[in-house]
């Protein structure tokens, strides 16, 4: 059974409208969930008394849970139906917001951030079967990037808001409001998306065996390496844009933005991109990406610079939709674990980067040194596309 197959086509245009912004309040929910440390670091290590590379870990702890989860859970709920899975992995991920919102020390901020990732991959993997069975498949990168509206929103509208939350009420307030919009998810899918009793299940084994195929493993990679400059940068801007930029904390909402804004245009860009080009948008996207981080240390040190730069940062989400799509078309006889697999992928990216960027300040070398740092790893993930380009399977 082919993904095409799995799921009957919604109805309607209405009905797969009201669905996609009912799954895209989810990722709204991820997406400021996941990168709101990224505004609130300096709050967080005052309050916390800990150093801003050690903040980074909660980031790090984070992307390990999605690592996790999103293969473990999407195995584990293979037998479920895709409503029921949907509704679970969104109360799994308030619970862990709620948590984070409470703890009181290091060791339990990492482990409730460890908790809060386990559902992340599994509900984008799952919402990205559903959506992109609903649609001609020359339009399903379109559709799961309009899923992934909700992530690139979060990067313009939630992380900001979320930054002045912690900034006038604290931080903990953040993840609350958090957990509150994963709540309001689940209240949307209950009622937009259809409950299909006689739903084709998943076949843990099966699934597994589709991963067999080498390019898989290579998407996964460029995703987790190519990727990794982005988080690189991103995670340590607070404090970048204070002790480089030489502005005040009131202009990192602003920051976080723009960082938005260019989430939404790379986000829109590459699902276009993948459904016109194919596998090739992929290089180009890296290439692109090279370009951008590269720039950074040169634009950082003026107020206009560093936004212009993390706007340009922002548009490298681009890679996201189409290397779901990748997967799900070379192991198309395992949709759900592919797709989660993908946010693995990028959650590696999630916690590779901040790591590397976290040595380098701990180095000496600058908080700058995250622009070139990321650099490298975009060269990397290039050198990945070309080489899966030249195997079997590769066009």
């Amino acid at each position: 059974m082919t993904a095409q197959e799995a799921l009957p086509l919604v109805p309607t245009k209405g009905a797969l409208i009201k669905l996609q912004a009912a799954l895209a309040v989810g990722s709204f929910a991820i997406g400021t969930g996941e990168f709101t440390i990224m505004g609130l670091m300096p709050e967080m290590a005052q309050n916390l008394s800990l150093t801003e590379p050690e903040v980074g870990h909660a980031i790090s702890s984070y992307a390990l849970g999605v690592m996790v989860g999103a293969p473990l859970l999407s195995i584990l709920g293979s037998k479920l139906l895709r409503k029921h899975m949907l509704l679970l992995l969104m109360a799994m991920y308030a619970i862990g917001n709620m948590a984070t919102a409470f703890a009181p020390s290091y060791l339990e901020l990492v482990a409730y951030r460890f908790i809060s990732g386990l559902p992340h991959g599994a509900f984008f993997g799952i919402a990205s079967v559903v959506v992109s069975n609903m649609v001609p498949m020359n339009q399903r990168a379109s559709a799961v990037a309009r899923v992934f509206s909700g992530l690139t929103l979060a990067m313009l509208l939630g992380n900001p808001i979320a930054t002045y939350l912690g900034q006038f009420y604290g931080w903990r307030s953040a993840f609350v409001m958090v957990g509150l919009i994963a709540l309001f998810c689940i209240a949307l899918v209950w009622w937009y998306l259809p409950l299909k009793r006689d739903e084709a299940r998943g076949n843990p084994r099966k699934e597994l065996k589709a991963f067999t195929h080498p390019q898989v493993w290579m998407a996964l990679l460029i995703a987790a390496i190519g990727f990794s400059g982005m988080f690189c940068v991103s995670s340590y801007l607070a404090p970048t844009m204070i002790e480089v930029t030489r502005t005040s904390p009131e202009w990192i909402p602003v920051g976080l933005a723009v960082f938005g804004i260019g989430g939404i245009i790379g986000n829109t860009a590459g699902g276009k991109l993948f459904d016109s080009m194919g596998f090739r948008a992929v290089g180009f996207i890296l290439a692109w990406s090279i370009v951008v981080l590269a720039l950074f240390p040169l634009l950082v040190s003026t107020l206009a610079g560093v936004v212009l730069s993390i706007g340009l940062i922002g548009t490298m989400i681009a890679l996201a939709a189409p290397i779901q799509i990748r997967l799900m078309d070379i192991a198309h006889e395992a949709p759900s674990l592919a797709a989660a697999s993908s946010h693995a992928a990028f959650n590696l990216a999630n916690a590779l980067g901040p790591w590397l960027g976290g040595m380098a300040i701990t180095a000496g070398l600058g908080w700058t040194s995250t622009g070139f740092i990321g650099a490298l790893t975009g060269v990397l993930g290039i050198g990945l596309f070309f080489a899966a380009r030249r195997m079997k399977g590769g066009q």
